[in-house]
C-alpha cells in the first residue's frame, strides 16, 4: 500500500528523515542525561551538536541509498552537496516555522492538521531542493557523441514523474477512445458565474463575445446569476435581448461559487465548457488559445500562471503566498508537474463534465475538485501559460479564513479516491465496460 502512495524515493527519503530524527532525540539525551551537559548554555550545546551530527548522518543515508550514483570526489561531497543540504535542511524549517504554521494558523486550521501539513510541506520542500539542486551532480562534458545524445535534456524531480509519464502517454492514448476518432469542438460553451457583478459582468461578456466572434469560433455564453443583490440580473437581461448567443440562469441552489457553476455545468449545451471568471481577470485570449489546444485532441487543457509565459498582474502578496503553498502541497501530495490547480479558469470536452459528476463542492474549493478528479479518473490533459489580472472593480468574494478546510477536505476526498477506489471511477475502467458492451450486443 505505501509503494502505491509513494514512489519508492519518497518511502526511502521519509524512512531516512525518521532515523535521522531518532538519532537526534538519542543524542540529546546521551550528551544531557549521560554527559551531564545539563545547564542552559549546554544544552543549547548539546543541540547544536546533536542536530549537526544528524544532519550529517542523514545527508549521507540519502547519498548512499536515496538518491546513489553520481560523484563520489572530496570537492563534490563536502565542498558542494554538505553544504547545499545544510541550506536545504534550514529553509525547510525556517519555511515551516515562520511561514506554513502562520498562515494555517491564520486561516483557522486545527492545530493538529497544521502540524501534520507543516511537518509534510517542511519534508516536502526539503525533497525538492535535495532532488533537484543537492543531490543532482552537475553534467560533465562528454565528447562521446553516442553518450551525449541518450542523456536527457532536462531533469526533472523524482517526484513529477509519474505525472510526465502519464501525460506523454495521454498525448496518443487520448486518441484510442473506442471508435479511434477525436471528436472535433464544434461549439464552445461559457460559464461565467456571477455575484454582485454589476460594475463587470457586461464589458467581461462584450469581450469574449467580440474576441470569438473575431475567431469564428461558435460558442455560447452562459452567465449563472447566483442570486445577486444588485443591478446584475437586470443587466443581463439587457444583453440576452442584444446578443442571442448569451443567456443567463439564475441559480436554483443555496448561494455559493461552487453551487453556481454546478449549475452551469449542468445546463450547458457545447461539445465543450470553460468556466470564466466574471470579473475580467481571465484574458479572453486565452480562451481562444483553450479551444485551439483542446482541438487536438485533449479531454482538458489547464492554463497556468506560473509557468514559462504565464503572468499575473496585481495579484494580492497574501494571497499569492498561500496559492503557491497550497499549489505545492497538491504537487506533492498528487505527484503532479502541473502547479496552478487552484485557478478556476480551465477548459474541458463534455465527456469529461459527465466522467467527474457528481460533483460535491459547494464553494470556491470546485475549483480543486473540477481538475483533481479529472487528473486522477484518468483524463487527459495539457498546459499552456495565461495571464491573470486582478480585479478593478467590485469585491473578490473568496474568503481564505473560510476556505481552508474546505479546500483540505476536497484534496484528501480525491486523493483517498485515488489510492482505495481501485480504479472504480478510472477512465480505463470505463472503456473496458463500454467495449464488453459492444461485443455482448455485436
Amino acid at each position: 500500500m505505501l509503494k502505491k502512495m509513494f514512489p519508492s524515493k519518497i518511502l526511502k527519503f521519509l524512512l531516512g528523515g525518521g532515523l535521522a530524527a531518532a538519532l537526534n532525540l538519542a543524542l540529546i539525551y546521551l550528551i544531557i542525561d549521560k554527559l551531564g551537559f545539563n545547564t542552559a548554555f549546554l544544552r543549547n550545546i548539546a543541540n547544536v551538536i546533536s542536530i549537526e551530527i544528524s544532519l550529517i548522518f542523514g545527508f549521507f543515508i540519502y547519498r548512499t541509498w536515496v538518491w546513489t550514483g553520481g560523484v563520489w570526489s572530496l570537492r563534490e561531497v563536502f565542498l558542494r552537496q554538505l553544504p547545499l543540504y545544510h541550506v536545504s535542511a534550514g529553509v525547510a524549517v525556517i519555511t515551516r516555522i515562520f511561514l506554513i504554521f502562520p498562515i494555517l494558523d491564520w486561516l483557522k486550521v486545527n492545530y493538529a492538521i497544521n502540524t501534520l501539513i507543516g511537518a509534510l510541506l517542511s519534508a516536502s520542500i526539503n525533497y525538492l531542493i535535495s532532488d533537484r539542486f543537492v543531490f543532482k551532480t552537475p553534467k560533465q562534458k562528454n565528447h562521446n557523441k553516442s553518450q551525449t545524445d541518450n542523456s536527457p535534456d532536462t531533469y526533472y524531480p523524482e517526484s513529477f514523474s509519474p505525472a510526465l509519464s502519464v501525460n506523454s502517454g495521454f498525448k496518443k492514448a487520448v486518441l484510442n477512445i473506442v471508435d479511434n476518432s477525436v471528436k472535433s469542438i464544434k461549439t464552445l460553451s461559457i460559464v461565467i458565474p456571477a455575484y454582485n457583478e454589476e460594475d463587470c459582468i457586461v464589458k467581461t461578456v462584450q469581450t469574449i463575445s467580440q474576441i470569438l466572434e473575431q475567431e469564428k469560433i461558435d460558442y455560447e455564453i452562459l452567465v449563472v446569476n447566483d442570486n445577486s443583490k444588485d443591478k446584475t440580473e437586470e443587466l443581463l437581461q439587457q444583453m440576452n435581448s442584444e446578443n442571442s448567443k448569451l443567456r443567463y440562469l439564475n441559480n436554483y441552489y443555496p448561494n455559493g461559487f461552487g453551487f453556481a457553476v454546478r449549475c452551469g455545468l449542468e445546463n450547458f449545451t457545447g461539445d465543450a465548457v470553460a468556466v470564466v471568471m466574471a470579473d475580467s481577470s481571465d484574458a479572453p485570449e486565452d480562451i481562444v488559445s483553450y479551444y485551439h489546444k483542446l482541438q487536438e485532441g485533449y479531454d482538458c487543457v489547464f492554463g497556468s500562471r506560473f509557468i514559462k509565459g504565464g503572468k499575473v498582474i496585481d495579484y494580492p502578496s497574501h494571497k499569492l503566498i498561500v496559492n503557491r503553498l497550497a499549489n505545492l502541497f497538491i504537487q506533492i501530495l498528487f505527484g503532479l508537474k502541473f502547479n496552478d490547480t487552484t485557478n478556476a479558469f480551465k477548459i474541458y470536452r463534455q465527456e469529461v463534465i459527465e466522467g467527474i459528476s457528481p460533483l460535491v463542492s459547494h464553494h470556491f474549493n470546485l475549483t480543486v475538485e473540477i481538475p483533481l478528479k479529472a487528473i486522477v479518473r484518468g483524463y487527459s490533459y495539457t498546459t499552456i501559460p495565461i495571464t491573470w489580472r486582478n480585479r478593478t472593480t467590485g469585491v473578490s468574494k473568496l474568503k481564505l479564513k473560510e476556505m481552508g478546510s474546505r479546500y483540505l477536505f476536497i484534496v484528501l476526498y480525491i486523493w483517498l479516491e485515488k489510492h482505495l477506489s481501485r480504479g472504480d471511477y478510472h477512465l480505463s475502467k470505463k472503456r473496458l465496460l463500454i467495449n464488453q458492451r459492444l461485443k455482448s450486443n455485436g
